[in-house]
């Protein structure tokens, strides 16, 4: 049986069978009722057979290959590359819900507690034991395993692309049998001339997608659900090369799934987003998780006219009315990702336009490495991945060094957005473009998402969530999270880990070339450093080993059971997306302790503290600076209120980044300085990407007062907080 999981605790299941059988392309058409909190509609998938079959033997031989389709021997060959989303910004964990998804397409071979009987191997990876088995061919029915969890799965049917007229071009033989294992061949093999197709005829093989996931269903497929896995199968079919490479699945979100969140925006009207928990898109649609499943994607969505979709879709989709207040939208990508890159947000967002001032925008030629520098690809004719429209085979692209690009946010906001976030996006993404060339991605989307939102932000292809708490302050904290968020463009996402547990590999660089971008137009890259080893010591000190090791499965990173299957380990733990490690023990900066000539420029706090002493009147302080002086007065047993209140006055902190007024919160707080508590109130109230451990800080001191102040403030964000800070504060209060 599926194994019972601690949602907070345990390592995180990937059950799909990828190594069976792969999906190439997802088809979803969605209906979105935000006053119901629901997606409802239907997701195509197109499969081709896994790798792990993808070779000449025939089922007689013991292997999976049907009579029709001999082009197992030329299958498409293993990803060069394996994009991967960023596990850890903006992620949450799940909340304590029934797991439980009834089917209702077939018998409910489940147990009580909703579980289907699987087997568990020995290294602790579940699997289905209705696999196609080599050993003995034949033997039982070949099962389909699906990553699903939280989702109503109402139907799942065998679509007939046969009946698509074209399609037949994708055969070798246009003739039809009576026979329905020879139609199954046929309608596979057109999928597979279909999947296949070269990567200049995408738009043909997106409008054949479409027509393909319309096309009327040929028989239903029982099937059956679990906490972690949708498993689908087909009577008589006993390799994965025989199973139908195209079905159909109806199914309905749950208010309660973890994939999206349903709240309000900062104008206090509806909206929802998808929140890159550890679970992934898995309570959005059924899929497969584990990154070596890349595939392509389009989706209609409709919802009310007065609501903006946006997606994470290479084309910058404009609406279409349907019926009276409904409108639709439709975007699509040819670069094959994990589906964990798949998001959505929907509200009623306002477009930031650049009418509003005259943006001042680095040019090429102000910004730009020689073309041989910018892009080291321009004379390779392939870049080592799969087929598809790549952008570093575009001679256009690779002159681009300021993909267009646009700005959403809810209206109150506006003005912040204006002043801040458009003036900054084009200078952060030349720097981006003058350091590693050509832009990975056609177009950005910018995003401020709801104040629940946990983290500063989260990148994904084609758009970005930004924190509210990036907005005040000034440029520094708004420019160094936009410059982290687009670094991940290349680390993290055209490039990233074949196993989720190293996000090491994306984050680690994002945060390096973070202060790589931003320095173009910033000082202070060395002070930088040494706040991020400060704040690397810091948790080192204050956090369990385990969570600590970034390479946790150590010389068995990226192994999988036979059927594709593995896990995420300590993917359920909800501490650990709260954990810096992984951004912040970086292989360069390590070395500022060990070795003093890395020092060699004079930046200490010893030198930081003559400016008090050697020049005259107060310096003006970077947001940086004040974040170390801040820090270094945290190490003081006592500051007096006198003490407290001149500082808040000279540096006016109450008007700083968030990086800032964390650490005068935390002075207050260590202080008991109550003129501050109000500030504490607010910061916990508007920045709850940062604020989550204020509430521990505020229990720790056993004052009443604080202690008060922290359960007010909980009881008050608690109902539209990202469910694992929720989690985590609660364990800290109670």
């Amino acid at each position: 049986m599926e194994k019972q999981l601690d949602p907070w605790k345990d390592d995180l299941p990937l059950m799909a069978n990828t190594s069976h059988i792969l999906v190439k392309h997802y088809t979803l058409d969605l209906d979105v009722d935000v006053k119901s909190q629901s997606i409802e509609g239907t997701i195509v998938f197109f499969f081709e057979t896994g790798s792990r079959y993808r070779n000449g033997r025939s089922t007689e031989e013991g292997g999976c290959c049907s009579r029709f389709d001999e082009t197992c021997k030329t299958g498409a060959s293993e990803p060069g590359h394996i994009p991967v989303t960023s596990l850890s910004a903006g992620s949450s964990n799940a909340e304590d819900s029934d797991f439980v998804v009834s089917g209702k397409g077939g018998k409910d071979t489940s147990d009580k507690n909703g579980n289907h009987s699987n087997g568990e191997q020995a290294s602790g990876i579940p699997a289905s034991k209705n696999r196609c088995d080599t050993e003995d061919p034949g033997s039982t029915d070949f099962v389909l395993v699906l990553d699903c969890c939280d989702l109503s799965v109402l139907k799942v049917e065998e679509v007939d692309v046969a009946a698509v007229a074209g399609t037949e071009k994708f055969t070798r033989s246009a003739k039809l049998s009576d026979a329905s294992a020879e139609l199954g061949d046929l309608r596979n093999q057109i999928v597979h001339g279909l999947v296949t197709l070269p990567a200049d005829r995408w738009e043909e093989q997106l409008c054949y997608y479409k027509r393909c996931s319309q096309a009327p269903g040929c028989g239903q497929l029982p099937f059956t659900t679990g906490p972690w896995s949708l498993e689908i199968r087909k009577s008589g079919i006993r390799a994965p090369r025989d199973f139908p490479h195209v079905i159909r699945i109806r199914y309905k979100t749950k208010p309660e799934g973890r994939s999206v969140t349903w709240t309000t925006d900062q104008s206090g009207r509806p909206c929802v987003y998808t929140m890159g928990s550890p679970i992934n898109n898995r309570a959005l649609f059924p899929c497969q998780e584990p990154p070596v499943a890349l595939s392509t994607w389009q989706a209609t969505v409709r919802t009310a006219a007065q609501f903006v979709v946006l997606m994470s879709g290479e084309n910058s989709a404009e609406p279409v009315p349907l019926q009276e207040g409904v409108l639709s939208w439709y975007y699509y990508v040819t670069m094959p990702m994990p589906a964990s890159t798949f998001t959505i947000a929907i509200g009623c967002w306002q477009e930031v336009k650049e009418q509003f001032f005259t943006a001042d925008v680095q040019t090429n030629s102000d910004f730009s490495l020689p073309l041989s520098q910018a892009d080291f690809r321009w004379h390779e004719e392939n870049c080592g991945h799969v087929e598809y429209p790549c952008r570093f085979q575009n001679p256009e692209a690779r002159l681009q060094s300021v993909i267009p690009y646009r700005v959403f946010t809810p209206w109150c906001l506006m003005e912040s957005c204006k002043d801040l976030v458009l003036r900054l996006l084009p200078q952060c993404l030349s720097a981006a473009y003058s350091t590693l060339g050509t832009h990975p991605f056609s177009r950005l989307d910018v995003l401020i998402v709801p104040s629940n939102f946990s983290s500063l932000g989260m990148a994904s292809p084609h758009i970005i969530f930004l924190s509210q708490s990036v907005l005040p302050g000034g440029r520094h904290l708004c420019g160094a999270r936009l410059c982290h968020e687009i670094a991940h463009a290349w680390f993290g996402l055209a490039i990233g880990a074949r196993d989720w547990t190293e996000e090491w590999i994306s984050e680690g660089f994002a945060t390096y070339l973070e202060d790589i971008f931003w320095a173009r137009a910033q000082q202070h890259r060395e002070l930088k450093a040494l706040l991020r080893w400060r704040r690397l010591r810091d948790e080192v000190q204050n956090s369990e080993e385990e969570l600590q090791v970034l390479r946790p499965n150590k010389e068995n990173t990226g192994e999988v059971s036979e059927s594709g299957a593995s896990v995420v380990k300590h993917g359920l733990k909800a501490e650990k997306i709260f954990m810096q490690v992984h951004y912040l023990k970086d292989f360069l900066y390590m070395l500022l302790e060990d070795f003093p000539e890395q020092k060699g420029s004079g930046l200490t706090i010893k030198s930081i503290f003559q400016n008090w002493l050697d020049t005259s009147g107060i310096p003006k302080l970077l947001p940086d600076q004040l974040v170390l002086l801040l820090e270094s007065l945290l190490e003081e047993k006592t500051l007096g209120p006198r003490t407290l209140q001149c500082l808040e006055k000279t540096y006016k902190l109450r008007e700083q980044d968030a990086e800032v007024r964390h650490r005068w919160c935390e002075l207050v707080i260590k202080h008991k300085y109550v003129p501050g508590y109000g500030d504490v109130e607010k910061f916990l109230r508007e920045d709850q990407a940062m604020g989550v451990y204020l509430y521990g800080e505020l229990m720790v001191n056993e004052d009443a007062k604080q202690q008060e102040l922290a359960h007010k403030c909980f009881a008050a964000a608690r109902e539209h907080m990202d469910v694992s800070s929720a989690k985590v504060v609660a364990e800290m209060l109670f």
